[in-house]
Formats: C-alpha cells, sequence, structure tokens
C-alpha cells in the first residue's frame, strides 16, 4: 500500500477542472460544502454553487429543476440522507424525469465512524441499484475517483457515487495504474483457489487478507468490481468458474449489495461453486472508530481471513 490521501481533496480539484471545462456544472450542498471538501469549489465559482441548508428534499428538487434547465448538477449529503430523505425526489423527480443529475453519498457504512448508527448507511446501495437507470459504484481511492469522476460526468443519466471522503490508502498509485471503466471490473491480484470481488473503502483490508490467505497456502485473487450497477456481466462469466470460492466483501449490509447482485447472477446462470457474502449482517451501525467498527461488523483483515478459511474448508 501506499501514502493516504484525503479523497475530498482530490474530488475537490478534479471538480473544480471539470467547471472549468464545462460551465453546465453547478453545485448544490446541503449545509455540507466544508464536509465534503468543497469551499475551494464555492470559492471559484461562487455563483455556480447553491447551498440549500439542511433540506435534502429540497436539494434534489431543486438539482432536478437545474438540469432540466441544460445545467449538469453534482448533489452531495451524508449518504443516508441522501438516500432515505431526498429518496422520493431522487425517484421520481430525477430518475423518473431522466435528469443527468450526480448524486455524491459520502461517509457510507462504517466510515461514518462516531456520528454513530443514524449516519451509517449499510441499505444505500440496496436502494440505488434498484432505481432504473441508476449507474452505482464506488472509487476505493483518490486514483479511482479521479479516474472514474470525470466518466460519471459524461453520462447522460443519473448517477450514485459512494464517496469516502476522509484519508484513504492507495490500492492505485495513478489513473493509468488500470484501464478504468465505469461498468468494468479490474483484477488486482491473481491466485487460483479463491475469488475476493470487492470495492470501495474494504477493497485495501480484500488485499492485505488476500496475502495472508496465500501465506496459509489459499492462493487469492482480488478484484476491484467498482461499479455495482450496471455489473460487470463479463467478467462474471469469464472467471467464477475458475475458482474454488468466490466471496464478495463490502462495507455494506450482505442483502441487497454487491454480494447479492453476483449472487443473482450465479443463481440465474446455473454456476456450481462456493459463495460467501462478507458484509454487515442485517444489523444498524454504532458509535466507534474504524478499527473497532470493521472488528465489530466483521470486516477486519482477521475476520476476512477467517471468513475464507472456513469456506474453502
Amino acid at each position: 500500500m501506499f501514502d493516504s490521501v484525503e479523497v475530498r481533496v482530490a474530488y475537490c480539484e478534479e471538480m473544480i477542472e471539470l467547471a472549468k471545462q464545462d460551465e453546465r456544472i453547478v453545485l448544490v450542498e446541503a449545509d455540507l460544502c466544508r464536509a465534503a471538501g468543497m469551499m475551494k469549489f464555492k470559492e471559484e465559482f461562487p455563483e455556480r454553487t447553491f447551498d440549500v441548508g439542511v433540506a435534502e428534499a429540497n436539494m434534489a428538487g431543486i438539482a432536478a429543476g437545474l438540469a432540466a434547465m441544460g445545467k449538469r448538477p453534482f448533489i452531495h449529503t451524508f449518504s443516508p440522507f441522501m438516500t432515505h430523505r431526498a429518496l422520493d425526489q431522487i425517484v421520481v423527480s430525477i430518475a423518473y424525469a431522466d435528469l443527468p443529475v450526480k448524486i455524491i453519498g459520502s461517509d457510507p457504512g462504517f466510515s461514518a465512524e462516531v456520528n454513530g448508527g443514524t449516519h451509517m448507511s449499510f441499505d444505500d446501495i440496496g436502494i440505488m441499484r434498484a432505481i432504473p437507470d441508476m449507474t452505482v459504484f464506488e472509487p476505493c481511492d483518490e486514483a479511482s475517483m479521479r479516474a472514474l469522476l470525470p466518466q460519471m460526468h459524461a453520462i447522460d443519466k443519473p448517477c450514485y457515487m459512494r464517496l469516502f471522503r476522509k484519508k484513504a490508502e492507495t490500492v492505485y498509485t495513478s489513473p493509468n495504474t488500470h484501464d478504468f471503466k465505469i461498468g468494468k471490473c479490474n483484477m488486482l491480484k491473481t491466485g487460483g483457489d479463491v475469488l475476493i470481488i470487492s470495492y470501495g473503502a474494504v477493497l485495501v483490508d480484500s488485499i492485505k487478507a488476500a496475502a495472508e490467505l496465500d501465506a496459509a497456502g489459499i492462493n487469492t485473487a482480488v478484484a476491484d468490481m467498482h461499479t455495482i450497477k450496471p455489473l460487470d456481466l463479463d467478467f462474471l462469466a469469464g472467471n467464477i468458474g475458475k475458482y474454488k470460492a468466490v466471496v464478495t466483501v463490502e462495507n455494506h449490509s450482505v442483502m441487497n449489495g454487491l454480494g447479492s447482485a453476483v449472487a443473482e447472477y450465479i443463481a440465474e446462470n446455473g454456476r456450481a461453486v462456493k459463495f460467501k457474502r462478507i458484509g454487515v449482517q442485517d444489523r444498524f451501525g454504532e458509535v466507534g472508530f474504524r478499527p473497532y467498527l470493521q472488528q465489530a461488523l466483521g470486516l477486519d483483515v482477521g475476520s476476512i481471513v477467517e471468513d475464507i478459511k472456513c469456506l474453502v474448508k
């Protein structure tokens, strides 16, 4: 792994560059401009920044109106507020109207830390992937965010990006390390026994777990399925049958996230393979810092390793 950086700093830099290239881009915030690291954007483009206050549903409605008038709005709030409080407006005003609003949900899952269970979204991917024509993805670090954000902007439909805004261990040394493309999985490590499919904040833990499994004699591959919708079905078709077991690891409920999406593929295509979903087990979050929360939720490296050892055994 490499040095940690704050992803929100890179997000702001990338947004400023995009806005310089496309005058249609506007930012709509719900009193979290500073938390999102977007103060520099506000200073650079004050006439294109709108803070609606703590009114998430109104934010989504305003963004729909701006998009209907030809703008390219980016809206942001914490992921549970985005997918719970503003859901009706996202579904009806944005998605049903087929408007290209870019939806950013920050601090997903355990990354909300001491804000506690009310701020921890373990269901947001399940909610958003159920909306027709909604692209859903989560970068794992600065480089992947820089590579995927411009692609998100280019899509003429609504998109949802989970944003881990704090410091993230670097998986990719630069956006050019891999051929990033929304909807296409990146194979990060090869192996012959087990395939771990992960994304976002726990991808780095999956890589570390694979190293421990290799040392224990279980040759483990790791893939970054950064886009949950549309799912890379070609990758699944070409890889599911190569391994003794397939495991998904995600900072989300085991229900309706990546694990469910992969399980749907396996079931519908009659693929015979040992399979396990590692994620949050039908529960709410709690107050704590990341190391404690990951262990409590079964998402730390040790828990991932033990779950896979039990599956293979």
